[in-house]
């Protein structure tokens, strides 16, 4: 099975630093795995994706980057729901165009939440009859 079609939410931008500064900062963290911070008087170190982050935002600002802090959400193609439904891809079709589960589209593709899978799994479990695509 692919990989799940991230979508960008919640994107927040920022201007490149001042280059002398973000280079010293960055040449400083890679120096080593352990980046220590304080954040409101209490003294944190930075788990190992967060360092990378870290890092990597530096090292974008220092070279004259702005930039982009997302949070990236799953989206699942039709053959993904499908699977995660248990049910056919044609089925599935139908339901999203029905309404019964809601599509995103990107282009002519169809992209579905999981989370909208899953509502409508629950919905069938609560549901007597149950039947299956």
């Amino acid at each position: 099975m692919s990989s799940p079609t991230p979508s960008l939410s919640k994107v927040r931008s920022f201007p490149a630093l001042e280059k002398k500064a973000a280079e010293r900062l960055a040449t400083a963290l890679e120096e080593s795995a352990d980046t220590t911070i304080f954040v409101n008087g209490t003294t944190l170190q930075l788990p190992e994706g967060a360092h990378a982050a870290l890092i990597e935002v530096l090292h974008r600002m220092s070279l004259g980057d702005e930039v982009s802090v997302s949070t990236v959400e799953s989206l699942l193609n039709t053959s993904q729901a499908a699977a995660m439904a248990g049910i056919s891809a044609s089925y599935l079709r139908k339901l999203t165009d029905s309404g019964t589960i809601p599509v995103e589209y990107r282009g002519t593709h169809r992209r579905i939440r999981p989370a909208s899978v899953q509502a409508w799994l629950d919905t069938r479990a609560e549901s007597p009859e149950g039947t299956a695509g």
